[in-house]
């Protein structure tokens, strides 16, 4: 492969790498927000923002660190025929397949651009007591959802280079 494209790749690990460790650190942020709403509701008067704060922080954690899932190969898959193929028959049905994910994350970050600009132009709130606003949230959603599409070409060059015999 290219030294361009083995660069790319080193890049967009590292990176995503760092986020991803960044995102894993969200669950406490989560079990804090959980615990405050547990004890103001027993104790004090509820907060109207904890449910929400809580959802929202788990939106990123998801889509924040999963790029770095994919980079570890820690997502679920189905193995019916999978693990009986060769490695050069892996790498081949993966990069069929990454292809439909890039298509798919190709869409899903046009449409999550759109919603973004919507939520910045008309200053959208949500519909809850507490109507915070939407666009931060969206462009979390939009820089997960980026961060997967470059984490999905990578590995589309991965599978590439094991399907030629090559190590990237």
């Amino acid at each position: 492969m290219p030294k361009a494209i083995r660069g790319f790749v080193r890049a967009v690990e590292a990176f995503n790498r760092v986020v991803g460790r960044f995102a894993m650190y969200l669950i406490f942020a989560i079990l804090g927000v959980l615990l405050y709403s547990s004890i103001s509701k027993t104790f004090f008067v509820p907060a109207a923002w904890t449910l929400e704060s809580a959802q929202f922080l788990m939106v990123a954690y998801f889509l924040l660190g999963g790029a770095y899932s994919m980079q570890l190969d820690a997502h679920v898959r189905m193995d019916l025929f999978y693990s009986r193929w060769s490695p050069r028959s892996r790498a081949v049905m993966d990069a069929i397949t990454i292809g439909f994910l890039i298509f798919y994350l190709v869409l899903l970050l046009y449409g999550g651009i759109s919603s973004t600009q919507y939520a910045l132009e008309y200053k959208e709130t949500s519909y809850s007591a507490w109507s915070p606003p939407m666009a931060p949230i969206k462009i979390i959603m939009c820089i997960g959802i980026a961060l997967m599409l470059l984490q999905a070409i990578v590995t589309l060059f991965k599978d590439i280079a094991a399907a030629r015999g090559e190590t990237l």
